[in-house]
């Protein structure tokens, strides 16, 4: 077991892991954010996804080891206080960017961490950078339609 100090949605966290634990793993089950869903196990969809350090990142291919001394963010940790949704939650509602809700928290993520690297991104821009991520009720259309509106409203 391995000792393990971070900062999850701002909160100060720490824990014994296992050397091969993955940070999806960990987030779920010994933190209880469950927001993070585990899609594949093998980084091909993105319903993990996760800021590290401010990156996005499938935490399905990051052990909790390697997050030890960053910030995570995760989808729990990006609505404001008095439950107001992150500009980027509003628009995935508004543009009914959603239809299971499975893939929906990765896609979110991704889509912060991209507005905040392009905040103007094209079409092709937006379908380009969140090709990682997959939707299986092939909602993209309603999607993108969420980011142009986040990068509209300047999330």
């Amino acid at each position: 077991m391995t000792r393990i100090a971070l900062t999850v949605n701002g909160e100060g966290r720490e824990a014994e892991v296992q050397a091969r634990q993955l940070l999806v793993y960990f987030l779920r089950e010994q933190l209880g954010l469950t927001g993070t869903n585990v899609g594949c196990d093998t980084s091909s969809c993105g319903a993990c996804t996760v800021l590290l350090d401010g990156e996005s990142v499938k935490s399905c291919t990051v052990l909790a080891v390697q997050a030890d001394g960053s910030e995570v963010t995760t989808i729990e940790g990006l609505a404001r206080g008095g439950g107001e949704l992150h500009p980027v939650q509003q628009a995935f509602h508004e543009q009914h960017g959603v239809q299971c809700g499975y893939c929906t928290p990765g896609f979110v993520m991704a889509t912060v961490s991209l507005l905040k690297d392009n905040p103007r991104p094209s079409e092709a821009e937006i379908r380009h950078a969140l090709e990682g991520n997959l939707c299986r009720c092939t909602g993209y259309h309603n999607i993108v339609r969420a980011v142009e509106a986040a990068a509209r409203a300047g999330a």
